[in-house]
């Protein structure tokens, strides 16, 4: 039997909080889909419905938190099934560079688009 292995070290942070926004995402998801698909169809979403929800404090931290935390779980597992397959050294610390800075940018634009679509300033 092949042994396990796996970039992560078990009980570390990085494995905690895949696994905490791996939880988050999941339910933030479910609530997504339920307001936007079942409440209100797909053809009835407007941009005025959209800012009318982002206007409001609790949906926009959410929205933020979602962006947040789906930057963090989708880069940090790119970023370790890489580490998974071999890579190590100078690539390693290059990779993880680039995967910061290009999430640092995602997260950026997100909020920027996120305040765009609301009236809260």
């Amino acid at each position: 039997m092949a042994e396990h292995y796996s970039s992560f070290e078990r009980g570390g942070t990085k494995w905690l909080l895949q696994r905490i926004t791996a939880v988050f995402l999941v339910g933030v998801l479910a609530f997504h889909f339920f307001l936007l698909h079942f409440v209100n169809h797909a053809a009835e979403i407007t941009f005025a419905g959209t800012q009318a929800r982002m206007s409001q404090v609790g949906y926009f931290v959410t929205m933020v938190a979602f962006l947040v935390a789906a930057t963090f779980h989708g880069v940090n597992g790119v970023y370790n099934a890489l580490v998974n397959q071999g890579l190590s050294g100078t690539r390693k610390k290059a990779v993880g560079g680039v995967l910061a800075l290009a999430s640092i940018a995602l997260v950026g634009q997100g909020i920027r688009v996120a305040l765009a679509m609301t009236d809260l300033l």
